[in-house]
């Protein structure tokens, strides 16, 4: 069986993320979303919520767990016997950051391999920090995350909905 990461921090998941996950069951047995801690970047949700937040999103597709991690990558991905990496390009600045990040786990670990998969057009400009500050602001985020982040959102910036 092939087993597949799909990592990130996921502070918030967006439908970006949920594009490449979905894309990426449709390639292996397994795909297991590695909600990394982070929290060097002092993500808004915590882990946990993150991590909750992701099994929510992803509860409809079959192949699809959600499991939290810290420390390195390569450590987690042997721990859940999975030798294959997947990370979601938007833009060149994506692909600098993974190169990089590929290189480091390759010395790391030349057992797992990194498959990138580029977003279509119409996610290309979506992060999850640009989802934050639209919130934060007061703006329209809905068509850029599942109804249950919108939801979590909603709570955390103490917004009202119509």
């Amino acid at each position: 069986m092939k087993r597949a990461l799909v990592p990130g921090t996921f502070d918030p998941v967006t439908e970006g993320h949920l594009d490449i996950v979905r894309r990426a069951s449709q390639i292996f047995d397994e795909v297991v979303v590695a909600v990394a801690e982070s929290p060097g970047k002092e993500p808004l949700f915590s882990h946990n919520e993150r991590v909750q937040l992701a099994r929510e999103s992803t509860a409809g597709m079959q192949n699809v767990l959600v499991e939290p991690f810290d420390g390195l990558l390569v450590d987690f991905a042997q721990k859940m016997g999975a030798n294959v990496v997947v990370k979601g390009l938007r833009a060149i600045t994506d692909f600098e950051y993974e190169f990089q990040m590929n290189a480091l786990n390759y010395e790391l670990s030349q057992e797992i391999e990194t498959i990138f998969i580029m977003s279509p057009p119409k996610f290309m400009y979506l992060s999850s920090s640009i989802v934050r500050e639209i919130a934060r602001l007061g703006g329209s985020f809905t068509q850029f995350v599942p109804s249950c982040v919108e939801a979590a959102l909603i709570r955390k910036f103490g917004l009202e909905r119509d």
